[in-house]
């Protein structure tokens, strides 16, 4: 499906089912930027100003899933702990450990905070494992339309952001710190899961198999399904403008399961919670950057942008140029500036020598970001993977990719 696809919004009537303000207007963009653009001036970090559009004197890059299992550091605290990935994040000094450690050992443009977009579903009584080798699971997860209704009545739908979550929103706090005390200078990136993806795991309980109750739900429960949606669209209202409050200085929203959802359905069921989350925090924390990642929904961008977010995010099979055409064209018929995008370097290349399947050396490296920055420009661009590190990778390899960035995007730069 064509990049340039524009969402239909939505009949909001229809959405509104047991719940009348549950809103799904779009947000106007030319709004927005003229609001950050006449009231702030630059910001000390690249990475907001690159996200808001602003002048940058190189790209800004981070990565996806940048803690975690690639580093060697990771894996030997875990080891050290005797704690997996869930009990970590339990404890704010764990959290701000594993924030810290990619930001020592690569010269990337941000920090994100270490943690799952599974905690709103444990937050609201949803049983979360870790069992090893096969992911997060949830492993009772909902089977009937009853079970919502019991949520309800548990009060689990009402978000308790302060009491639920307040050891992550703790974590915020201790990593900001931490990147003052260590003199890092770069901005923390708060982000949550979206509504849709929440609701894909707690119907389904793994995002590798029963992948097909998503929809299903959708499409046999569907105002129990909006009834749940409504309230994962305000529990995550809620924790990301707590983050902001807690220091993080830009969010990032993850609709990660776009590949498990048709783009009827995600027009009619995901788009409008993804609309109301960018409606919502930029009314209650203006200026703070806005960024979404639908992946393998990434024909969505365009929607995306016309909701209010200043960054939206290309996977590994986005058409880079054609995207970038989308965009401008969508906002040159409103008369406003296109947003910033993210991504899409394809993680395979930094896999090590010996896994193979994509494994380039460091020259090939350069070249594939060389040719990225091409293709989308070096400038309203954050470059990024087009999919998270999953453990395979050389730590060489994603240096490589880092120093990369800066130096083409620099001579680019300049050089205009």
């Amino acid at each position: 499906m064509s990049v340039s696809m524009a969402m239909r919004t939505p009949a909001s009537s229809s959405f509104r089912s047991r719940r009348s303000s549950f809103r799904v207007a779009a947000v106007g963009q030319s709004h927005v930027r003229e609001a950050v653009t006449t009231t702030s001036s630059l910001s000390s970090y690249g990475m907001v100003n690159a996200a808001l559009g602003q002048p940058v004197t190189r790209t800004p890059v981070w990565l996806f899933r940048q803690a975690g299992r690639h580093l060697p550091e990771y894996m030997q605290y875990k080891k050290d702990s005797g704690k997996n990935f869930l009990q970590l994040l339990d404890d704010p000094k764990d959290v701000a450990e594993m924030t810290m450690q990619p930001l020592r050992r690569y010269d990337i443009d941000a920090a994100i905070l270490f943690s799952d977009i599974l905690v709103i579903a444990q937050a609201m009584g949803i049983d979360v494992t870790m069992p090893g080798g096969v992911g997060i699971q949830v492993p009772n997860p909902l089977s009937a339309p009853e079970d919502v209704l019991a949520m309800e009545k548990r009060g689990a739908l009402k978000p308790d952001v302060s009491g639920r979550l307040s050891h992550v929103i703790e974590s915020v706090g201790l990593i900001k710190q931490t990147i003052a005390d260590e003199n890092r200078g770069v901005p923390l990136i708060g982000f949550s899961a979206a509504p849709y993806t929440l609701l894909f795991y707690m119907v389904g309980g793994s995002s590798k198999k029963n992948t097909e109750n998503g929809v299903r739900w959708l499409t046999e429960h569907p105002t129990e399904s909006r009834v749940l949606l409504a309230a994962l669209t305000d529990w995550v209202v809620e924790y990301c403008i707590a983050q902001i409050d807690a220091g993080a200085d830009m969010v990032q929203v993850f609709e990660a399961m776009g590949e498990h959802i048709t783009p009827e359905l995600l027009e009619a069921f995901a788009m409008p919670c993804c609309r109301e989350i960018a409606e919502r925090i930029r009314a209650a924390r203006p200026g703070v950057p806005l960024l979404c990642f639908a992946r393998d929904a990434t024909y969505a961008n365009v929607a995306l942008q016309q909701a209010g977010y200043d960054v939206v995010t290309l996977d590994c099979a986005s058409e880079r140029r054609g995207t970038r055409e989308a965009l401008a064209a969508d906002a040159a018929s409103r008369g406003v500036e296109p947003c910033s995008v993210q991504g899409n370097f394809d993680p395979r290349l930094l896999h090590r020598d010996d896994v193979g399947d994509g494994a380039a050396s460091l020259e090939e490296i350069d070249e594939a970001v060389r040719q990225m920055l091409e293709d989308l420009g070096p400038e309203r661009l954050i470059a990024n993977l087009g999919a998270g590190l999953g453990g395979k990778e050389d730590t060489a390899k994603v240096k490589q990719f880092v120093d990369s960035v800066h130096k083409h995007s620099a001579d680019m730069i300049a050089a205009k």
